[in-house]
């Protein structure tokens, strides 16, 4: 499908909240949410970063509504901070931040694996405490970035990539993969609720984005943060480009669905319909995940 920026409307009184929002494809996205009207806050681990980014966007789009809140997606006491904070509707969660393949197996604030802590269970947490606050909104909607690994991605998500089993690149499939069974689970749970809330899935492809060269990740390696820096740019497509599956299921995509790139086994190209595993599909697997994060955060949902 043909769709672009420029296709998002106007977004006038529409509040958003975009996780990682300082750089790359959560940049983009915030950057398209504000030049269409949106209220955009940028909810960042480092605040500093926050404030130069939302600078960039208030130079490019005079008047617009940007602000930055402090949010460590490894810590759920600062979920649990930013979450009580929040005190207006919302209309739109880009739950976007990631960590990508550390070497060695870190811990968050909480004692979990960082890549499955941050990646899915700090969004689980924030989705869940800012629940009363997008459903006062009238048209909810919530956005999970995924990744195409998530096809890597076992029922071992479940395990949570202990110290003993850990394998970089593994775990990042697997927390990908739980990215999605989340999204897809919290729509089924909402339709079954009767509640208005949408939530859609969304992956960039292969994108030129600081993943790559990140020391959280994969960048912790000299090695790593030097070839992604100079090959990233060369192989994958543009940050920019990599948001415009997230701005989709900001804004058209249909409750449930997954959004990616089209061309070259969904790395880039115009946004589609992107396929899902079995691993992914899987309603019991999905319900299993649902409670153990319930179990693991102490937040609740519908």
């Amino acid at each position: 499908m043909a769709f672009g920026p420029d296709q998002l409307g106007l977004l006038t009184a529409k509040t958003a909240v975009v996780t990682g929002a300082n750089s790359g494809i959560g940049w983009h996205t915030a950057y398209r949410l504000a030049e269409h009207g949106a209220a955009v806050t940028l909810a960042c681990r480092n605040t500093a970063a926050g404030e130069q980014a939302a600078g960039r966007i208030r130079a490019l789009v005079p008047g617009a509504v940007v602000s930055v809140a402090s949010l460590d997606l490894a810590s759920l006491e600062s979920v649990a901070g930013f979450a009580e904070r929040w005190q207006l509707p919302l209309d739109l969660l880009v739950n976007n931040a990631g960590v990508m393949a550390p070497p060695r197996w870190r811990a968050t604030e909480d004692g979990f694996e960082l890549q499955f802590g941050t990646n899915h269970l700090g969004h689980f947490a924030l989705t869940g405490r800012l629940l009363p606050q997008l459903l006062s909104a009238e048209r909810p909607r919530v956005v999970t970035v995924s990744s195409i690994v998530h096809k890597r991605g076992t029922a071992a998500v479940l395990l949570g990539n202990p110290a003993d089993r850990y394998k970089p690149r593994a775990a990042y499939a697997e927390s990908k993969l739980a990215n999605l069974l989340f999204a897809l689970e919290l729509q089924r749970r909402s339709s079954a609720a009767g509640a208005p809330l949408v939530s859609a899935a969304a992956h960039p492809g292969v994108s030129a984005t600081n993943l790559f060269a990140s020391r959280s990740g994969m960048g912790a390696n000299p090695v790593m943060r030097l070839l992604g820096s100079v090959v990233t740019p060369i192989f994958a497509q543009s940050a920019a480009a990599g948001a415009n599956p997230s701005l989709y299921a900001a804004s058209e995509a249909a409750g449930g669905s997954y959004s990616g790139p089209q061309w070259l086994g969904e790395t880039r190209g115009p946004v589609g319909p992107a396929s899902i595993s079995a691993t992914a599909a899987d309603l019991g697997l999905a319900a299993q995940l649902w409670d153990l994060s319930q179990e693991l955060t102490e937040v609740s949902y519908l």
